[in-house]
C-alpha cells in the first residue's frame, strides 16, 4: 500500500460524505459548510474531468458548474439509501458537465445539458446515454472507472489522516519512510535507532489500521 502527498485536516470530511455535512449545506447562507463541501469535492471532480481529456480550464468549468447544480438541489436533499447514493448523483452531475465541455469543442452550437436529476433519484452511470455526444458514450465505462479510482484514492487519504493522528509520530514516520519513501528496512532501522524487526512490525500494524479505517469509512458512506 502506497500513500502519496501531504494530507490536510480537510480529509476529515472527504469521502465518504457525512450526512451532517449534507444537512448543513441545505442552508445556502451557511458559507462555512459550503466552503467545506467545495473543499471536499472539487479535487475529485477536477481529477476525473482532467483524466477524461479536458483541459485545465475546461476541468475548472466542470467543477464550478457541478457545484452550481449541487447548490440548486442539495437544499431539498433527503437521504434514502434505498433510492440511491449521493456518490452516484454527484457522478452523474460531473459526467453531464464533462459532456457539456466536449460539446463546446464541436462545430455546432452547444446543446442544452440533460436535465439535472433530483438528489433523491440516481441513475446508473452507464445507463445515462448522452445522445448528443456519442464520443462520451463510448467513454462511459472509462469515466465510471476513473470516478471509482478517484473516490477510492480520496477514501484512502481520509483513512490515513485519521490513523496518523492516532499514532505516535515516530511510528508513522517509520511506516512512511519504509512504505511510502521506499527506504531499505535496514536504513530505516539505523535512522531511528531500532531493530529492523520493529520496522516490519510498524509496517504491518499501520497497514492493518489503515485497512480497518478504510472499511469503517466505507460502511459510513452514503
Amino acid at each position: 500500500m502506497t500513500v502519496h502527498g501531504d494530507i490536510t485536516c480537510l480529509m476529515d470530511e472527504l469521502i465518504p460524505t457525512r450526512t451532517t455535512l449534507l444537512n448543513r449545506v441545505k442552508d445556502l447562507q451557511d458559507q462555512s459548510s459550503w466552503q467545506q463541501f467545495y473543499d471536499t469535492y472539487w479535487k475529485l471532480i477536477h481529477g476525473v474531468a482532467v483524466k477524461s481529456g479536458l483541459t485545465e480550464s475546461e476541468a475548472q468549468d466542470v467543477v464550478q458548474e457541478t457545484m452550481v447544480s449541487a447548490a440548486k438541489y442539495l437544499p431539498d436533499f433527503k437521504y434514502d439509501r434505498k433510492i440511491g447514493s449521493f456518490k452516484v448523483w454527484l457522478l452523474n452531475m460531473t459526467r453531464w458537465r464533462i459532456a457539456d465541455q466536449l460539446r463546446k469543442r464541436g462545430p455546432l452550437a452547444p446543446q442544452p445539458s440533460p436535465p439535472d436529476e433530483p438528489v433523491t433519484e440516481t441513475v446508473a452511470f452507464n445507463k445515462v446515454p448522452d445522445k448528443k455526444n456519442p464520443n462520451l458514450d463510448d467513454k462511459a465505462p472509462e469515466l465510471d472507472a476513473l470516478w471509482e479510482t478517484e473516490w477510492e484514492s480520496n477514501l484512502l487519504e481520509a483513512a490515513v489522516t485519521k490513523v496518523k493522528r492516532r499514532l505516535d509520530p515516530q511510528k508513522y514516520q517509520i511506516f512512511d519512510f519504509y512504505v511510502n519513501k521506499e527506504w531499505d528496512a535496514d536504513k530505516v532501522a539505523k535512522t531511528f535507532g531500532i531493530p529492523v524487526e520493529q520496522v516490519y512490525l510498524a509496517k504491518h500494524r499501520v497497514t492493518e489500521m489503515i485497512k480497518e479505517e478504510v472499511e469503517r469509512l466505507k460502511r459510513e458512506a452514503i
